[in-house]
């Protein structure tokens, strides 16, 4: 069964994001998995965190942990949806998908393989 992987959230401004969220619900926010255009929320299960747009769409980015995203994506298209490239990140592979009414998510392939 697939499950939800991992997910982010838009913020306009990573330090107004981690002080809010840091004082509404005791966030921590790991450093050393962080950079200017993400913020990697500490201790999550599933892990996620805030990633830096121009524009907020108002809508969490869901990430499917997938065992095989190259078989996914030519899934999704089987299915009358749309798939763009997988990218490589720090974590795996990634690729941002709609099902075939439009709804947008993602696939993600962890670098562990799990």
């Amino acid at each position: 069964m697939v499950q939800l992987g991992y997910f982010t959230l838009e913020t306009a401004d990573i330090g107004k994001a981690k002080a809010f969220y840091a004082g509404l619900f005791g966030w921590t926010f790991d450093d050393s998995a962080s950079h200017a255009t993400y913020a990697h929320v500490r201790d999550s299960e599933p892990p996620f965190g805030f990633t830096k747009v121009e524009r907020v769409g108002g809508f969490p980015n869901l990430y499917f942990r997938v065992h095989d995203i190259t078989a996914a994506c030519a899934r999704v298209t089987e299915l009358g949806g749309k798939a763009a490239l997988p990218a490589q990140g720090s974590t795996g592979l990634s690729c941002r998908v709609c099902d075939d009414q439009g709804l947008t998510f993602s696939l993600w392939q962890p670098t562990d393989g799990d």
